[in-house]
């Protein structure tokens, strides 16, 4: 039953993989069909992380109210509307418009899918099942990529934007018959219900060993209405934990990662690549490098650690950009595979540490009275990031070069590197009941204030 609800709930991500990776394939064909500037380009691209900024918002006010399962239904039904209304495009603000609604679905689920997933796991695996839905975001966005190759050939853009209207419909007949997180229904008062679940997800345990986790969440549960307040975050220790889960977004972000995998096909275009079937194949390699290494990083994410994972991925995401910022300063046609092996090594890195350890550490970080809040303030620096990360990037490519655009991020990571060294917590093997204590009690110095 476990492995069927992170199957699902992880789901979300490949639909938030594939909305945001599409893309980049089909840009080239929807410019001959549209005449874009570099603003509308700029926005159009950018449209899926901004209208997230409004799902995370949906997701942070109704999240605690309604239960997380409520959500993904809404989430749901957004992607499935999203993808047929861009598929059916009849101009770039059309397009827009679409993308704003896939958007808004990706930002509930965002949010809202790691919950679920951090709230059924067991501790020992937590790492592992939560980390599930940034594989399932990376197989996403390589099955976009593959779509987008395999349609290139005919230069149908409508069946790539399309292609999510069908695992839309999936999850939406998933999370229709699953159930909801044990945890919120404690929240709520529902017990028994919540010890049910428990059951059904770890029938491994004894009912007594079941009662005792339910007993220990129902002691977690804020018994004064005012434990649920925006004014608890003005306590240095959850301050701490909320600044370091922004900051680990804006780093994930600025790092550059929703650059490469929205423009791949242009930025190995201008770096000497030729041929828009070999930057597709190019591109898709970088999907499936994204994919494999993403299933490295759940095996060893409950083994090693979050801090020496953070630490590791920072450090070699810095080398790599640095690398690619040389290159693209050289200007060297025949230096183009080095460029995309750069590109390569720095989806490693990435892939291994700064694409899951954000969101996992959001889903552990706070507790259970302040998740919603907390993980809704992350998600909202996320996608702000994300959409002036993507927004930005033609006018920055134009004015300053890609070399110094990605130099710029390679900064970035630099003082990602200093700041998971300084601030990053370890949370390994820890009940989510007691993490926030834990830290507070055992690595204080390491909790930005």
């Amino acid at each position: 039953m476990l492995i069927l609800l992170a199957v699902l709930a992880a789901m979300f991500g490949f639909l938030f993989g594939t909305d945001q990776g599409v893309i980049s394939g089909a840009l080239p064909f929807l410019k001959k069909d549209f005449v874009f500037s570099v603003q509308s380009e700029g926005f159009m691209t950018g449209a899926v992380p901004f209208g997230a900024i409004f799902g995370a918002i949906a997701a942070l006010l109704y999240v605690d109210r309604f239960g997380r399962r409520p959500m993904l239904i809404f989430s749901s039904l957004l992607f499935a509307a999203g993808s047929l209304a861009a598929a059916l495009a009849f101009s770039v603000w059309s397009l827009t418009a679409a993308r704003l609604i896939i958007g808004m679905a990706i930002g509930v689920s965002s949010l809202v899918a790691p919950m679920y997933l951090a709230e059924i796991a067991p501790a020992r695996v937590r790492g592992a099942v939560v980390s599930a839905f940034q594989l399932m975001i990376t197989v996403g966005i390589l099955a976009a990529f593959l779509i987008d190759w395999a349609f290139s050939f005919s230069g149908a853009w409508r069946m790539m934007l399309g292609f999510s209207l069908v695992p839309a419909c999936l999850c939406l007949a998933g999370i229709l018959k699953a159930p909801e997180s044990p945890r919120w229904l404690v929240l709520a008062g529902r017990k028994d219900e919540a010890g049910k679940v428990l059951t059904s997800v770890q029938p491994e345990l004894a009912q007594e060993d079941i009662g005792k986790i339910v007993q220990e969440i129902e002691d977690s549960r804020p018994s004064d209405p005012k434990s649920e307040s925006w004014s608890n975050f003005k306590d240095p220790r959850l301050r701490g934990l909320l600044i370091f889960s922004v900051a680990a977004f804006f780093l994930q972000q600025f790092s550059g990662i929703n650059v490469i995998l929205s423009y791949a096909p242009q930025i190995l275009e201008r770096a000497g690549l030729s041929g828009l079937a070999n930057e597709l194949i190019a591109t898709a390699g970088i999907g499936a490098l994204n994919v494999a290494v993403t299933v490295l990083s759940m095996i060893v994410v409950d083994r090693l650690g979050r801090r020496p994972l953070f630490i590791f991925g920072f450090a070699g995401a810095f080398v790599s950009l640095a690398l690619i910022a040389i290159l693209f300063e050289v200007n060297d046609p025949s230096l183009a595979f080095v460029t995309l092996a750069g590109l390569f090594a720095f989806v490693f890195f990435f892939a291994i540490s700064l694409g899951p350890l954000p969101w996992l550490y959001m889903a552990e970080l706070f507790p259970l009275a302040l998740r919603g809040k907390g993980m809704a303030v992350a998600s909202l620096s996320n996608w702000v990031c994300n959409f002036l990360v993507v927004f930005l990037f033609p006018a920055l490519a134009a004015g300053l070069g890609e070399g110094m655009t990605f130099g710029l991020f390679a900064l970035c990571c630099a003082f990602g590197l200093w700041f998971s060294w300084s601030f990053a917590p370890e949370t390994r093997g820890i009940a989510l009941e007691e993490i926030d204590q834990t830290i507070a009690d055992e690595a204080p110095a390491r909790t930005p204030a």
